[in-house]
């Protein structure tokens, strides 16, 4: 078998020439064998028909692997040159023939320089690419977060407006003057509670030495 690398002929075929002619070969030597296996039960045939012809089972296969040998060894050489001639003019693509798919090269040349200046212009739009698609993620975060900050703001708002309503009611019509009087509020509130847990501790001490 050769083992010319015909990578071209692989291209265009879809499978290697060497396969090709190995599949071709075991073929042929399968059918080889099988023929051989017919012949030998023709023999064995014949001879039963024949009493008188005394020759044993044993000698038969002898002679039937003999020549089944013999006519191996002629294969090999006769397929050695069919082989040949097959790889060289059935299965190989001249020099100067171009696949269709490889016309482009022909239209659009590059060097080796020219490739990887390609190549490094290539790798530099990708990193561009990842870091406007960091920058984009980034961004949509910060509007999230924008958009949570806002919605907290429009409950402040509601908050307040709840708050002004309140004020009203209660016949306090300026909002400044409303957080005055909920902050004096707030401070009596706390003097209570303060009183009342002085209070509250006076009588667990009195209650304690009781």
């Amino acid at each position: 078998m050769s083992v010319r690398p015909m990578a071209y002929e692989t291209q265009f075929f879809g499978f290697t020439p060497q396969t090709c002619m190995l599949r071709i070969y075991l073929a042929f030597q399968d059918y080889l064998f099988e023929m051989m296996v017919v012949v030998e039960s023709v023999i064995l045939k014949k001879l039963e028909a024949l009493p008188a012809v005394q020759i044993s089972r044993f000698e038969i296969r002898k002679s039937t692997e003999k020549f089944l040998h013999f006519m191996k060894a002629r294969f090999d050489q006769l397929f050695e040159k069919m082989e040949e001639v097959l790889l060289q003019l059935v299965l190989s693509i001249p020099d100067n023939v171009l696949l269709p798919e490889d016309r482009v090269h022909q239209q659009y040349p590059y060097s080796q320089e020219e490739f990887r200046a390609l190549q490094d212009e290539i790798s530099e739009l990708q990193q561009q690419c990842r870091a406007e698609a960091a920058a984009g993620q980034a961004l949509r975060a910060e509007l999230e977060e924008q958009r949570a900050v806002q919605a907290e703001l429009e409950k402040v708002v509601q908050w307040f407006d709840g708050l002004e309503n309140v004020c009203r009611e209660h016949g306090t019509g300026n909002f400044k003057e409303s957080l005055v009087f909920l902050t004096q509020n707030c401070k009596k509130l706390q003097d209570v509670l303060r009183d009342v847990e002085e209070k509250s501790k006076k009588i667990k001490k009195h209650q304690q030495l009781l």
